[in-house]
């Protein structure tokens, strides 16, 4: 089965940290550009970093630059998210994707990727 499956969510205080994974299984993901996103409740998806498969240059949403951290290891078939300084705009549910480049401005429209993960829950409260 292709999927990814996103883990490492939690509930941290503000100005904490924290580190998401994303593991494919079942197709070899250092082929691909790799996005997370997150979707807070009533809000719309939103791009966060982006993590191409050739290169591995990175991009970043100007809401999480210098704060996140988007890395790959394909070894381990794994991207991570690491997140510091979390903050009260940074909750929700962060997704992964993947497709073959990544996107000018991280478009989330969901038919422009190949896989999805069904996402991890972040929750910053004091």
């Amino acid at each position: 089965q292709l999927q990814l499956v996103e883990s490492g969510g939690g509930s941290v205080q503000p100005g904490g940290s924290l580190k998401l994974s994303c593991v494919a299984s079942g197709f070899h993901l250092g082929a691909y550009a790799i996005s997370w996103f997150r979707q807070a409740p009533g809000q719309e998806r939103e791009g966060v970093s982006c993590v191409s498969g050739a290169t591995t240059s990175t991009f970043d949403s100007a809401s999480v630059k210098g704060r996140f951290t988007i890395s790959r290891d394909n070894a381990q078939n794994t991207v991570y998210l690491q997140m510091h300084n979390l903050h009260a705009d940074d909750p929700g549910t962060y997704s992964c994707a993947a497709r073959d480049r990544c996107i000018y401005a991280l478009s989330s429209l969901p038919s422009l990727y190949s896989y999805w993960g069904r996402g991890t829950q972040v929750t910053v409260a004091s």
